[in-house]
This record gives structure tokens, C-alpha cells and sequence, in this order.
């Protein structure tokens, strides 16, 4: 009865082994007697013990492998390093178990022929400047290259671009060469602009100068001219005065000659005297001496 019991516990116990619990982002490749028989997915599955067998236990997820630099030459024979990021992903756990043998040493190897395809193709300068394109291209490759081992390669990065020591010298100095050239332009540029601002700024200056003079002078003879204007309205007005109070011939002659003594009194230096006040001096002698009677 007890060894009953003791081969039922232990066919239960190996019974038990053939249960599988696959988590998220796996896959397992069963095998059946040594041959490919089915691929489990997530879940709750039962493998046969001694009749099945899981052969591999794939990773889904997106897996980043940055990979030892290389020396690569240039098509102007420049030896340089240059290490690389791929970002690839197991698409087909079937494909990659029975596909290669050591995928990610494949991969790896691939990448390297594939950078020093490339890089044979470009000289220096271009190489310096055309991460974008090697990117591209070695990702359109690797990716065509590794559908058979169920790879999909999604990015590739080239990381570091070490060129020789002696490379890497003059280019430093062509860049300081460079930029002190480029420091000089700017320099220059910024004094131009300067004596171009400053040139300006004297000749906006001298034009409101001689505007304002000229809106003084403006101003002053408007002045003068309203003044003149003034005088004769008032003048006009005075004698218009005095022929309402029916004032004689004479008053009004010596009203005349008045005004034309204020305007003689001017800057004029030409009077024209009408014929009307030739014989005036008669006339004022004549009031002034009837002026004169009451006084005495």
C-alpha cells in the first residue's frame, strides 16, 4: 500500500513538472522528441514530460546591444574606431532558436562588416558628417539581413567616431583657425555697423538742427509779418475811426504820414512817398500852429 502511494505522489510530482507558466513578453519553443513541435505564448500550458522538452526561452522585448568599437579605414586611408548601438527585436522565436547559432555574436559580426562596408565607401570628412546616412543605411541591411534568424533590427546608432590622435589634432586646429577667423568677421562686421550707426546718428542730428533753424527763421518772419499785419489793421481801424467822426482832409493825411513814419522805423531801407503827402509839411505846420493858440 505504501509503495502504492509513494509512485502515485511521484507521478503526480512529475506530472506536475509538465505545468508552464509563460509570462508577458515571452515565448518558449517546445520541442517533441528532438524536433520543433510548437511555440507557447503567454499563459497556462502543459509540456509532456521526457516526451517534450523546451528548447529555448526567448525574450520579446526591444534589446539594446552596444558593441565594442572597430577599426574601420576610410576611402582616403584614415584608420579610425568606431563603436556602435543596434536596437533589435525577436520577432519569430522559431526563426531565432533554430535560425543562427549564437544570434546576438551574429549580430554582432554583421554590424562590423556591414560599418566597414560603409565606411570604405566615405572619406574622412564625410564620415564626420554623415552619421545620419550610415545609421540608415546599416539599419536597412541588418534588418533585410537578419529576417531569416527572426530578428528585426529597429535603429541602429553609431556612438563614438575616434579618428587618430594626429586626425584629431588638426582638426582641432582647424577649427580654432576657424573660429578666430570667424571672430574677426564678426569683430569687423560690428565695428562697421557701428561707424555706420554713428554716421547716421550725426547726419539725423545735423538735418534736425537745420530744421529747427530753419523753423526758427520760419517762425520769427511769421512773426514779424503778423506784427506788420497787427500794426496796419490798427492803423486801418484808426482812420477808419476818424472818418466816422468826419475828421478833415488834414488829419487824415497826417495819420498817413504817421504810419509811413512807423514803417521807416522798419528794417526797409527804400520808402516810396505817395503825391498825396508831398504838400504835408504845409498842412502839419498849419495844425501845429493851431495846436499851439490854446496852449498860449
Amino acid at each position: 500500500m505504501e509503495i502504492g502511494l509513494i509512485i502515485i505522489i511521484i507521478i503526480v510530482v512529475i506530472a506536475a513538472t509538465g505545468i508552464k507558466i509563460i509570462p508577458q513578453s515571452k515565448s518558449y519553443v517546445v520541442e517533441r522528441l528532438g524536433a520543433y513541435h510548437r511555440t507557447m505564448q503567454t499563459g497556462l500550458h502543459y509540456v509532456i514530460p521526457f516526451i517534450e522538452r523546451v528548447a529555448n526561452n526567448v525574450n520579446l522585448k526591444e534589446i539594446v546591444k552596444d558593441f565594442a568599437p572597430q577599426p574601420v579605414i576610410t576611402k582616403d586611408n584614415v584608420t579610425m574606431q568606431i563603436d556602435t548601438v543596434v536596437y533589435f527585436q525577436i520577432t519569430d522565436a522559431k526563426l531565432y532558436t533554430y535560425g543562427v547559432e549564437n544570434p546576438v555574436n551574429a549580430i554582432e559580426n554583421l554590424t562590423a562588416t556591414t560599418l566597414r562596408n560603409i565606411i570604405g565607401e566615405l572619406e574622412l570628412d564625410e564620415t564626420l558628417t554623415s552619421r545620419d546616412v550610415i545609421n540608415t543605411k546599416m539599419r536597412s541591411i541588418l534588418d533585410e539581413a537578419t529576417d531569416p534568424w527572426g530578428v528585426k533590427v529597429n535603429r541602429v546608432e553609431v556612438k563614438n567616431i575616434l579618428p587618430p590622435r594626429d586626425i584629431q589634432e588638426s582638426m582641432e586646429k582647424q577649427m580654432r583657425a576657424e573660429r578666430e577667423r570667424r571672430e574677426a568677421i564678426l569683430k569687423a562686421e560690428g565695428e562697421k555697423k557701428a561707424a555706420i550707426l554713428i554716421a547716421e546718428g550725426e547726419k539725423e542730428s545735423t538735418i534736425l538742427r537745420a530744421d529747427a533753424k530753419r523753423e526758427a527763421h520760419i517762425r520769427e518772419a511769421e512773426g514779424e509779418a503778423e506784427a506788420i499785419i497787427k500794426i496796419q489793421e490798427a492803423t486801418a481801424q484808426g482812420l477808419k475811426l476818424l472818418r466816422e467822426a468826419k475828421a478833415d482832409e488834414a488829419v487824415l493825411k497826417l495819420k498817413s504820414y504817421e504810419a509811413m513814419v512807423e514803417v521807416a522805423n522798419g528794417q526797409a531801407t527804400k520808402i516810396i512817398v505817395p503825391s498825396e503827402l508831398q504838400n504835408l509839411t504845409t498842412i502839419g505846420t498849419t495844425i501845429a500852429e493851431a495846436m499851439e493858440k490854446p496852449k498860449k
